[in-house]
């Protein structure tokens, strides 16, 4: 059985720092939220994470705020060795904000985006410039702004390093989100579509410059899943 630990916003009970997280789920759907964006009213009031001692840590957002998320994605973002758990969190007065878990609880965010009803989409966490660090990706606003973003956790904050519009990973309604970061063998690229979805692109970090180019046409969302299988 897990051993279960109980964790609020309000009141956080302290854990052993650094444990090994093998996994992490969304719980408590609600419908508190009416932006309904990945195609239904359902979004999650529970975060749960499992460490590998099986420990469990039960993360409970208050009334004001849902996980507006596919699912919880595990990634080292601060590149200690130790996977962290990257989220999409939404104030439902504010909007929504990338968010980093561990065990202990929240350890760093993004701005909220500011109102109700604007979401991001996650693209992936990656050294995307080669400089030994994890950057996050994600598409902020994707079906308005459509304004590719990277961030870096350093120092316990998300420091934003890069943005880029015209570009977007995601349509109204889809419970997925395409495209992705891949390495075809000469450095991390960023996976999306361009704004009008007519192209698969590439997009590179370097030296806090986001530079994008086009790799082939959208007929499908087979497309991105080739862009990054390296086959275009």
């Amino acid at each position: 059985m897990f051993r279960a630990a109980i964790f609020s916003l309000a009141a956080l009970l302290a854990v052993p720092a650094q444990a090994d997280i093998i996994d992490a789920r969304f719980d408590r759907p609600t419908t508190r939220y009416d932006h309904g964006i990945l195609g239904d009213a359902i979004e999650w009031g529970m975060l749960r994470i499992i460490t590998r001692d099986l420990r469990q840590t039960r993360i409970i957002l208050p009334e004001s705020r849902v996980f507006e998320d596919i699912k919880p994605r595990l990634a080292d973002v601060d590149g200690d060795g130790n996977d962290e758990v990257v989220v999409v969190e939404t104030s439902l007065e504010l909007g929504a904000q990338l968010a980093i878990y561990d065990e202990s609880g929240k350890i760093a965010a993004t701005p909220f985006l500011g109102r109700p009803h604007r979401w991001l989409a996650p693209v992936g966490v990656a050294d995307l410039d080669g400089d030994g660090r994890p950057e996050i990706a994600y598409v902020e606003k994707p079906h308005l702004s459509k304004t590719l973003k990277v961030w870096r956790f350093t120092n316990g904050k998300l420091t934003q390093l890069a943005s880029l519009p015209g570009l977007t990973n995601h349509q109204i309604g889809w419970d997925f989100i395409v495209g992705g970061i891949r390495d075809c063998g000469s450095g991390p690229e960023i996976i999306t579509a361009d704004a009008n979805w007519k192209n698969v692109m590439a997009t590179r970090l370097n030296r806090r410059q986001l530079t994008t180019r086009r790799l082939g046409p959208v007929k499908s969302t087979a497309s991105f899943r080739r862009a990054l299988a390296c086959e275009f």
